[in-house]
């Protein structure tokens, strides 16, 4: 009992209390979200406000268990649970629902699980096994393809599941790797394909290949003539104009014409208010009208008659931004960004490289979430339909979430066990 006890006192209550507020202030905001008269009572359980209070009381319960567990626990068994997840995302192909064209659930009655989402955390786990075990580098090349490897399976099944939103939480791992001692230089290249990625949509591909050669061919021109340098440059030739042509070929033969039709709006190829800019252009009208101090709660008119579709999920920031203003914006908006130093600062005072680098997982999924979210409600970003951590509607987001949340707050609690 005492072992007991000496963990509890242990926990990172500021960590906690971060993550109760904005539990607390989102089922505030779901409920504004879905409001009508009939239903007044925030506790109706045949709401989504509702059920949502009882995925919170749940996900209370599974955060006091994963607390309870031994601090060794994750370390030991992440390959394990790694594997686990994997089996669940290749069985849900196999097996599962498809809800909102993906098919990425088990359902059984009215309640709908999502792997997926836990199998970001499951990922998270795996990568710091193995990143923490004795003689591993991150500069060696065979590490890196490892790494890459544990990352590629899961994405690789997210994306056969039409999920590509989920799939692209797994680029968060690159904030990860660069602690850990990867090459600054990958995300300058990262921002590199970005870029590149978006003026192969904007551009034909074939001007941007000429442009290329030319770039290369004046390269080619200046450097000393030796073989490794040829080779070196030869190689990155083949690589850039085979991405443009790869993207290029995807975007006309690969995606579904809905989320060309997200890319085309966000990019301003096309203004479609009806469609697929709809959500998107409701959400902008229904932010800016909350002005700076909001429209007050359960007065928004956008809310009100349902004029965002999906305002208690992927859209949930919107009502925060009706009803609650710039002002209500910022502070949620600070409380992630207080969350995510706090996780930070955490981290690096873990005295296990396990802890550290997972701690650092948990801070880029959440920072890619939180990102991407907000940017999608303000059509910054394009509509790939991920939740914002917390605070959007649904068990198996908020389970997952938790569950991510409170092993690192355990692992937090057991270092102080080791000293």
């Amino acid at each position: 009992m005492r072992y007991q006890k000496n963990i509890f006192s242990n926990i990172d209550w500021i960590t906690v209390g971060l993550y109760l507020v904005l539990v607390i202030f989102g089922w505030v905001n779901i409920y504004a979200a879905v409001f009508n008269e009939s239903h007044k009572s925030i506790f109706d359980i045949s709401q989504s406000y509702g059920k949502q209070l009882i995925w919170i009381g749940t996900s209370l319960v599974i955060a006091i268990v994963v607390l309870a567990i031994d601090g060794k626990f994750f370390n030991t068994f992440a390959y394990t649970i790694y594997g686990i997840f994997i089996f669940l995302l290749i069985f849900v192909l196999l097996a599962g629902s498809e809800i909102s064209g993906s098919k990425s659930w088990f359902k059984i009655g009215e309640f709908a699980l999502q792997p997926s989402e836990f199998a970001k955390f499951a990922t998270n786990l795996a990568i710091a096994k193995y990143l923490s075990t004795a003689n591993i580098k991150i500069q060696d090349l065979e590490t890196k393809l490892k790494t890459l490897l544990i990352l590629a399976i899961p994405v690789s099944l997210i994306f056969l599941q039409n999920d590509t939103g989920s799939a692209l939480v797994y680029f968060a791992f690159i904030f990860v790797l660069y602690r850990e001692g990867l090459s600054g230089n990958v995300l300058i290249l990262g921002f590199v394909v970005v870029v590149l990625f978006f003026l192969t949509l904007l551009i034909d591909q074939y001007v941007i290949i000429a442009t290329i050669t030319g770039v290369f061919l004046v390269l080619f021109f200046f450097i000393k003539k030796k073989r490794k340098e040829i080779f070196i440059l030869v190689g990155i030739y083949l690589l850039t104009t085979g991405f443009v042509f790869s993207v290029d070929y995807i975007y006309k033969n690969v995606l579904e014409p809905h989320q060309k039709q997200r890319i085309e709006v966000l990019l301003g190829q096309q203004t479609d208010l009806k469609k697929a800019g709809y959500n998107v252009n409701q959400s902008k009208i229904a932010i800016g009208s909350g002005g700076f101090a909001g429209k007050g709660f359960l007065q928004g008119t956008q809310t009100k008659y349902n004029f965002v579709p999906e305002q208690s999920t992927d859209f949930i920031f919107c009502t925060v931004g009706e009803e609650w203003g710039f002002l209500g914006s910022i502070v949620v908006i600070g409380l992630y960004i207080t969350l995510l130093i706090r996780i930070i600062f955490v981290a690096e005072r873990q005295r296990s490289s396990f802890s550290r680098i997972y701690g650092y997982g948990v801070a880029s999924i959440l920072f890619f979430h939180v990102v991407i979210n907000v940017s999608m409600t303000m059509g910054l970003a394009p509509v790939i339909g991920i939740p914002l951590p917390f605070f959007s509607y649904g068990g198996s987001s908020l389970w997952s979430f938790t569950i991510l949340l409170f092993v690192f707050i355990r692992q937090d609690a057991f270092r102080v066990q080791q000293l």
